[in-house]
């Protein structure tokens, strides 16, 4: 089984980008530990998520982006391709302002230099990806993933928290309109729309023309994947959340990033601040460049246009770019960034709700009676959040 893992590890970094990172320490610092039901929760919507994508993929053959390529007509494709892409661009910002923001807390640089020296690496690391070296790009991105790990729950280790302080942020509450803000940023953070178009396309690149006899198989291994790669995923948001929440709540100036790491410094040394600068680096270069290759494959199955992949990773970079050399706050526009990709989510899995309930596009490993009730609750959810989000925005909040 340990053959299979790879995919979902790959995945599951878009989970831990350093939209991520700004989301939950500004929560954590503003908030202590109000929100941390909110990161269990998404968490626990991201594994069911995620299997979702990877079983249609197994099962069909086909990536979400394919499958909505086939069934919609030219003008409904190109719709649902402008907002697949306006998402991605706002991932792509997040992705790349966090590592200019590493960058620079590690070496002093300019947040431009910073971010066209993220884009210059995530071109390298794409290059790993083509047809055939899946298995070293996923290797790459999974080792990655532990220096994210390590990066961001090393002050825990330092300055451990209270469990039962910790545990009374596990009971549903919000406090103020900016509670709800945040928590939509959260979700957006953590549930990451072009992870869900991306999964599918991985396994069906990973494991390609396989016999269906193999399917049973290759679904409870796909299974135990996105649930090892998500239980890491979420360790390292909750882990954030409770570092700004027990070290940084009430500090002044620890709601951006810049701020978080410079009280890390202060409070729990200089060592532990540059684990947390390298952890943040290994984030924006990594989720980059899943995020490119996220956004390739999207326009690939709705548009059936490609482009090669270094040339994409190349204009991304652009929109990313100009807005950092504008001067905007960084963690605020992370922030705001997360809050988009979380009106986007709706967009991701209506479809591929759809899709996994229907016995034409499954067969007979369509969604059971109770994984449909269990899937359009979460759907249900997810919209509600956006519609209140969008109504405090409207307000002025």
């Amino acid at each position: 089984m340990l053959t299979l893992l790879g995919p979902a590890f790959v995945a599951a970094v878009a989970y831990v980008d350093p939209g991520n990172v700004a989301a939950n320490i500004t929560a954590g610092a503003k908030y202590g530990f109000l929100l941390v039901w909110v990161l269990v929760l998404a968490n626990a919507m991201a594994v069911f998520i995620q299997y979702q994508s990877a079983k249609l993929g197994l099962v069909t053959g086909l990536s979400l982006p394919e499958v909505l390529g086939q069934r919609l007509g030219t003008k409904a494709r190109i719709s649902f391709w402008l907002q697949a892409e306006l998402v991605a661009a706002a991932t792509d910002l997040a992705e790349v302002i966090g590592g200019a923001i590493a960058l620079n807390l590690l070496f002093d640089l300019p947040l431009v230099a910073g971010a066209l020296i993220t884009g210059v690496v995530s071109i390298f690391l794409l290059a790993f990806q083509a047809r055939g070296r899946q298995h070293i790009f996923e290797r790459i991105v999974i080792g990655m993933l532990l220096v994210i790990a390590v990066g961001f729950l090393a002050g825990l280790v330092i300055d451990p928290p209270r469990p039962a302080e910790v545990a009374a942020g596990l009971v549903p509450r919000f406090q103020n309109a900016e509670t709800v803000l945040l928590a939509a940023s959260m979700l957006g953070a953590t549930v990451m729309s072009h992870a869900i178009y991306l999964h599918s396309s991985l396994v069906k690149h990973r494991f390609g023309a396989r016999d269906k006899a193999q399917l049973p198989r290759l679904l409870r291994a796909s299974k135990f994947d996105v649930t090892w790669a998500l239980v890491v995923a979420g360790l390292v948001n909750i882990g954030l959340l409770v570092l700004a929440g027990n070290s940084l709540y009430g500090v002044a100036g620890t709601d951006t990033i810049e701020g978080a790491h410079q009280a890390v410094v202060d409070y729990l040394g200089r060592g532990v601040g540059v684990v947390f600068g390298l952890g943040l680096l290994a984030s924006g270069l990594a989720s980059t460049s899943v995020g490119a290759y996220a956004g390739s494959e999207i326009m690939g199955g709705l548009l059936h246009v490609r482009i090669p992949l270094l040339v994409r990773r190349v204009i991304t970079l652009i929109p990313a770019i100009i807005i950092i050399a504008a001067g905007l706050e960084p963690t605020a526009a992370l922030v705001w960034s997360q809050a988009l990709l979380s009106v986007g989510i709706p967009f991701a899995i209506v479809p591929l709700f759809l899709a996994t309930g229907s016995t034409k596009v499954m067969g007979p490993f369509a969604d059971s009676r109770g994984v449909k009730v269990l899937a359009w609750a979460i759907a249900v959810l997810i919209i509600a959040l956006n519609l209140a989000l969008l109504v405090l925005t409207a307000l002025g909040f």
